[in-house]
């Protein structure tokens, strides 16, 4: 964990999934805390940013392991009641490294209620990050809208083909939201699942909507990120170790651009470049070690002299 103090530094909340990851490998089966938004909002408490998540988690075993994980992070959780229990991800992963995902009843029919400490977190917040919302439930998308009413925004879609019930309306919800925010994220898997699969296209559609600021994740080929100050972008990062595990990358990316845009937000175009490749560095990093669990350079090479923190 940063030594640096976070009281003075303005508050994050992320709004969105929490679950289980039950991984199916060469390796055997385990368990995993993750889920997008839960990425985030630990990744954002691991750069140093006060970090409040708002999600649905099951009165059972799976979610008092999610309860858990979150407490020893740091990481406040309010949580919204799961009928269905907490969500579970079956990861599979074929023989590229590349993961399939099979969702249970209760992350196929997620949902988010904003209560009365939902909403006062909301309010009181620097920015407010919103991951893999069912955007395609259009009571969510007006619950969300209304809970975070003149509060920066900072949208991921990030959906997932299992969670995925309509798609136009998935894109309906998401578009509602995306032109009123800060910065809006989306990679090559979003334009290829909701749109056409072009990238640099959504990405000029999102700014032409509105947005103050559009980050388009390639992959291996590196991001970009568009704003008002101009366009920057980034290859991917090249560090010591091998690449493990490729998942939580993309969190790990928005997570180094949210804290960024609390702790020492970009004024010029060079600042949106510092703060890009700082992105890359800690998506980089999150690689080098399996789960979600984000990582940063210095982490790294903390671990290589056997000094364990974040």
């Amino acid at each position: 964990m940063s030594g640096e103090s976070v009281h003075e530094a303005p508050s994050v909340v992320v709004i969105g999934d929490a679950l289980i990851d039950e991984i199916r490998d060469s390796a055997g089966v385990r368990e995993l805390v993750g889920g997008a938004a839960l990425n985030v909002a630990v990744g954002l408490r691991r750069l140093g940013v006060a970090t409040t998540l708002i999600a649905m988690v099951g009165d059972d075993e799976a979610g008092d392991h999610i309860r858990e994980y979150l407490g020893d992070q740091g990481v406040t959780l309010i949580g919204t009641p799961a009928p269905h229990g907490s969500s579970r991800a079956i990861v599979q992963r074929g023989a590229d490294g590349e993961p399939t995902y099979e969702f249970n009843e209760a992350a196929q029919r997620r949902s988010i209620r904003f209560s009365g400490d939902a909403v006062r977190a909301i309010a009181d917040a620097g920015l407010v990050v919103v991951s893999c919302f069912p955007f395609d439930v259009p009571s969510e998308v007006s619950a969300l809208i209304e809970a975070t009413h003149g509060t920066r925004l900072a949208v991921d879609p990030n959906p997932r083909s299992g969670m995925l019930s309509d798609r136009e309306e998935f894109v309906r919800g998401f578009e509602m939201l995306a032109p009123h925010s800060a910065i809006v994220k989306v990679g090559a898997d979003d334009a290829a699942l909701l749109y056409d699969g072009d990238l640099d296209a959504l990405r000029v559609r999102l700014r032409d909507a509105g947005g103050e600021a559009v980050l388009a994740t390639a992959g291996a080929a590196g991001a970009v990120l568009e704003s008002d100050a101009g366009l920057v972008s980034a290859p991917i990062a090249t560090l010591p170790g091998r690449i493990v595990d490729t998942v939580g990358a993309g969190d790990a990316t928005l997570a180094a651009v949210a804290a960024g845009l609390v702790l020492d937000p970009p004024r010029d175009l060079e600042g949106w470049r510092s703060l890009l490749e700082r992105a890359m560095d800690v998506a980089a990093s999150t690689c080098r070690a399996e789960g979600g669990l984000l990582r940063t350079p210095e982490s790294l090479a903390d671990a290589d002299r056997g000094v364990y923190g974040s």
